[in-house]
């Protein structure tokens, strides 16, 4: 009866962590207008996701950034977590910049900056 009971009450214990699975929402965009050639800051606003385990990577043609820099891990009273990540780059025609986000074991999906050309 003890070992129903634990079990019972780890399962309750893993739906309501389940039901509280919310993927992110990313925005990827620059500091300045994105104009080929200068200098600028690379972008990527994650916003409500729950768990907090996440990665997030700024990538130039599938390499990640060289010094970028993430915000602390910060959280809306509903549990639902956000964090900002970026990076100095200057863009150049041809390039793909995109912001890498692997969220809990789903697989990395990448989310595309655009220039204002």
């Amino acid at each position: 009866m003890k070992y129903v009971l634990l079990f019972g009450a780890l399962a309750a214990l893993y739906l309501t962590v389940e039901s509280k699975t919310s993927p992110p929402k990313v925005q990827v965009y620059s500091r300045g207008p994105g104009e080929y050639g200068k200098e600028n800051i690379l972008i990527c606003r994650v916003t409500g996701f729950h768990p907090p385990n996440i990665k997030i990577q700024l990538m130039k043609n599938d390499e990640e950034l060289p010094n970028s820099v993430q915000t602390d891990l910060a959280f809306e009273s509903d549990w639902h977590f956000h964090l900002t990540k970026h990076a100095p780059f200057t863009p150049q025609s041809g390039e793909k910049y995109v912001c890498r986000v692997t969220h809990g074991n789903a697989a990395p999906k990448d989310y595309s900056w655009e220039p204002n050309m």
